[in-house]
């Protein structure tokens, strides 16, 4: 049941990614970040415990036009980021480096710039996550800070597209099934339902909140709730515009 909640959730976001470029409403970086921040708020507020939360910056590569000049891009950003973990790697079908920076406390950031194989002009991306299993004073003034400031800056090269996630998970006495659940969390961001995926134990609704600016045909809050069972803890997991973290 977990795969198949992991291939939905994929697919979605598949889907989400080949068809936003051209629809979605644009945002800056530095205005969607406080979208992380609206979903742990929420969560919190209702005694939610958090367990898990992602911060997922994605930008198509269109300006570079060949794999020498993606490789060069990759080259500066290891000159600036010297101290980070460097990784290469190369297959038939793209080549890819990556890069994580030094154990905190708080969070890890993951960078990744992939280019496939294919004819001028490359197919290329970069991605910037942020994760943490804990949010407190330190994570929330990460995002404030020029430090997070300056890796926009210095790793994008136009407006990136932006993923919020957060993970976490109440015991069975909160709520007596998970329409209930689900039915008080979408109250809780003022959303409508859109579409539903709905089992015995599990259930993901598509939405539409007036919280949330970057939306797709109206489409901008994920939430999915898993029960393990009587008497067991239930997980929530809340994305926007979808969910980005496995459940």
């Amino acid at each position: 049941m977990k795969n198949k909640t992991m291939y939905i959730v994929l697919f979605l976001m598949v889907g989400f990614i080949i068809f936003q470029i051209g629809n979605r409403t644009v945002v800056s970086a530095g205005e969607r970040d406080t979208d992380l921040k609206k979903l742990v708020t929420a969560l919190k507020n209702e005694n939610i415990l958090l367990t898990e939360w992602s911060f997922y910056a994605r930008e198509h590569l269109v300006n570079l036009k060949s794999a020498d000049e993606v490789k060069e891009y990759a080259q500066k950003l290891k000159q600036r980021y010297p101290n980070w973990e460097w990784s290469e790697s190369n297959t038939s079908q793209k080549w890819e480096v990556s890069a994580k920076s030094p154990t905190s406390k708080h969070h890890q950031e993951l960078l990744q710039i992939m280019a496939t194989h294919t004819n001028k002009p490359v197919d290329a991306y970069i991605v910037y996550r942020v994760s943490g299993d804990k949010w407190n004073e330190a994570s929330e003034s990460f995002f404030t800070s020029d430090q997070y400031k300056n890796r926009l800056n210095d790793i994008f090269h136009g407006i990136p597209t932006i993923f919020s996630c957060i993970k976490g998970e109440f015991g069975d006495k909160m709520y007596t099934s998970l329409p209930k659940a689900m039915n008080h969390l979408l109250k809780i961001f003022n959303a409508k339902e859109i579409e539903a995926l709905k089992e015995d134990n599990f259930m993901s609704v598509t939405a539409e909140s007036p919280s949330f600016a970057d939306s797709i045909k109206n489409r901008n809050l994920q939430i999915g709730v898993r029960s393990e069972g009587l008497g067991a803890k239930t997980t929530v997991v809340v994305g926007t515009p979808i969910i980005t973290i496995e459940y």
